[in-house]
């Protein structure tokens, strides 16, 4: 059966939100008095679920978050995503071109079902899912493990080997390669890394123009 069924992370995929919510947990991680730049707080946590998150901060800090920590950082980022949050260039466009040829979609992030419910109707692109999410807090491991992708394809109706996963983060792209799927790694983000995506596995590509044609393209192969 060809390849049938496509999985969108939903950050830097779906909405523009890396920028927007790297900020605030960067600036939320050196108000507990260790010092971070943004640029690593991308590097060690783009992709991951906040229960890791919380975990490997509570790593670097030798001690646990204060109480309401991750509440008041949720506030902070919904927000500024109600305020500021814009879509992907160009996905618009091009979901609605992969509707019209009633291509089956989903999305599996590593936040929350209310941060990506929050996320999709702030940008307009929630009708092109409607109840089709599937959130980290669904499984027992987020990406980079495959739990996720895999819970996604079996609630889908998709074998592994027939979905084709569209990610931008280096444990996405691992999490859909052990589960098996096709990984489309968009790398437009000027902060991404191409070679890290593609050493990871993913299929590389950076206008969401392209999307259409590759997975046409994929779902033959």
């Amino acid at each position: 059966m060809n390849k049938k069924l496509v999985i969108f992370d939903c950050d830097g995929v779906l909405v523009d939100s890396e920028p927007i919510a790297n900020a605030l947990l960067c600036e939320a991680i050196n108000a507990l008095g260790q010092p971070m730049t943004i640029a690593q707080t991308r590097e060690r946590f783009v992709g991951r679920s906040m229960t890791d998150v919380m975990q490997l901060i509570e790593g670097l800090t030798g001690k646990s978050l204060p109480p309401r920590w991750l509440d008041q950082l949720q506030a902070r980022t919904y927000a500024a995503f109600q305020a500021q949050l814009t879509p992907i260039a160009h996905i618009s466009t091009t979901l609605a071109q992969l509707a019209e040829k009633r291509q089956p979609l989903c999305v599996a992030s590593s936040g929350s079902l209310e941060k990506i419910a929050l996320s999709l109707r702030c940008t307009n692109l929630a009708g092109f899912f409607g109840d089709r999410i599937f959130s980290s807090s669904m499984v027992a491991r987020g990406k980079p493990y495959p739990d996720l992708f895999l819970h996604a394809a079996d609630k889908m109706g998709a074998a592994p080997a027939d979905c084709i996963v569209v990610e931008d983060s280096v444990p996405g792209v691992t999490a859909a390669q052990a589960a098996g799927m096709t990984v489309l790694a968009y790398g437009a983000d000027p902060d991404a890394d191409p070679n890290a995506l593609q050493t990871a596995g993913g299929r590389l590509f950076h206008d969401m123009r392209d999307l259409p044609q590759l997975v046409a393209v994929t779902a033959q192969n």
